[in-house]
């Protein structure tokens, strides 16, 4: 483990590990490519991942879904610990005025399998507001082909 994963609680790193596994089959499944270079046990592919250079968030399947994965390029973003995280409605990503089309880009998501190329404005913990661009989003299933959530991914994003 890098120092990085090594700071994170045991259970969390393990939970991280297996739905790391979802997220880049999931991803792969949606997209026809791979999010990252495959390769070495589900441990290695999460460590890199968690240290990709560019943004992997995820939320679960609840009605008003919690944040269940940051890399650590979106906890950087989004000015959070991954306990925090944990604890966050994934819809307060996102200002109270664009939350509507927000949930408009999911709901394609969900009946499209991913989408990509989208632009939004998004907010961090502490109020911090910046614009994402050329984002994917695409739908997680698990092991077991159940849905799991959906997740994001972009490389580039301009405070505001």
């Amino acid at each position: 483990m890098s120092s990085f994963s090594a700071e994170l609680p045991a259970d969390l790193w393990r939970g991280w590990v297996t739905h790391s596994t979802a997220l880049l089959n999931s991803y792969r499944d949606r997209t026809g490519q791979e999010l990252i270079l495959r390769g070495g046990d589900a441990a290695s592919e999460a460590e890199r991942l968690l240290t990709a250079p560019f943004v992997v968030v995820s939320h679960g399947t609840g009605a008003d879904p919690l944040l269940n994965y940051g890399n650590r390029v979106a906890l950087a973003l989004w000015e959070m610990t991954p306990a925090q995280l944990l604890e966050t409605p994934s819809r307060l990503t996102a200002e109270p005025m664009l939350r509507d089309a927000r949930e408009k880009l999911l709901a394609q998501t969900a009946r499209d399998g991913f989408v990509s190329g989208y632009e939004g404005v998004r907010i961090s913990a502490t109020g911090r507001r910046f614009r994402i661009s050329n984002v994917t989003i695409w739908n997680v299933t698990d092991a077991a082909g159940q849905p799991a959530g959906q997740a994001a991914t972009f490389g580039r994003w301009t405070f505001l």
